[in-house]
């Protein structure tokens, strides 16, 4: 009960630090970044292991160059996250801009529903948000739910402020079946981790041998839906840009992993292209050696 409390008492203090105006918190983000880096080190290890891993061709100054943005990023990351609680729906349309959302509206006109992607690059959570503002259809947001119940209610109530559904990942064909005679968009995070057991698929990704999920692939190939690719771009501190890319148009005439491997391709072009802004803390080849 004791904890319990605390975690109610630390919520509702990220709910008022939510009301400073991101300027402000992301100078807190600032003074977060040296401890962070430099005395917390939080999973520096991993961060270098996976930056060196990733890019063998890159000097050793290259990556710590990269490894410090990173964690700029990151602290900032925390902060806009926060801010999720109180973010009004004007400053979030100021913030995030999409290109090429008529070709998926084009779809929901005529009654038809699309899947989508991306990975956990940029501010994913604030992109998803202002996703659901952007679209005449129901966006469904496939995810792994937190081990914390508190944290997990704190979490939905953020993501889904502005209309967007959060569905568990073991729920997805469920909730596909359950939403089949209406235009929706179910997106899905690339760049997860499968289960070492359940683990049926590994791809060369990033310089190393790396396991994947085969979700949306399974779904793609059930419902011969068209994918898109949203591509984060970062314009600035707080600011992004998310161009939607169609990836595939007719799963059915596909190949045998052509879908997913065509997802990380086009994963890997927004890495390359901007490494920094990547979640490299995540333990992302954790049993693949």
């Amino acid at each position: 009960m004791i904890k319990k409390g605390i975690l109610h008492i630390g919520l509702f203090f990220l709910y008022l630090l939510s009301l400073l105006p991101l300027s402000i918190l992301h100078f807190f983000a600032r003074l977060i970044y040296y401890p962070l880096y430099h005395i917390v080190k939080y999973r520096r290890k991993v961060v270098r292991e996976n930056l060196q891993k990733s890019f063998p061709e890159k000097s050793v100054k290259e990556i710590i160059r990269i490894e410090k943005s990173f964690y700029k990023y990151l602290a900032d990351l925390i902060f806009e996250i926060i801010k999720l609680n109180t973010i009004s729906e004007k400053e979030l349309r100021k913030r995030v801009k999409f290109n090429g959302l008529e070709q998926i509206e084009a779809y929901f006109s005529k009654g038809e529903s699309v899947l989508a992607c991306t990975g956990h690059y940029g501010n994913w959570e604030l992109c998803m948000l202002a996703l659901g503002l952007n679209l005449s259809a129901t966006e469904y947001v496939i995810y792994k739910p937190l081990a914390s119940e508190l944290f997990e209610k704190w979490f939905q109530k953020l993501r889904t402020r502005f209309g967007n559904e959060f569905v568990p990942m073991r729920q997805t064909l469920r909730k596909v079946i359950a939403t089949k005679d209406q235009p929706t968009m179910f997106c899905f995070a690339a760049d997860q981790t499968p289960v070492k057991e359940e683990t049926q698929y590994t791809l060369q990704w990033l310089n190393q041998p790396t396991a994947v999920l085969l979700g949306l692939e399974k779904i793609a190939l059930q419902t011969n839906r068209p994918i898109f690719y949203f591509d984060v771009i970062k314009v600035k501190r707080g600011y992004y840009e998310v161009d939607c890319l169609l990836l595939c148009e007719e799963p059915k005439v596909t190949e045998g992993h052509e879908i997913t491997d065509k997802l990380y391709e086009f994963l890997n072009k927004t890495i390359q292209a901007k490494p920094d802004f990547w979640l490299w803390s995540h333990k992302r080849w954790k049993f693949v050696k």
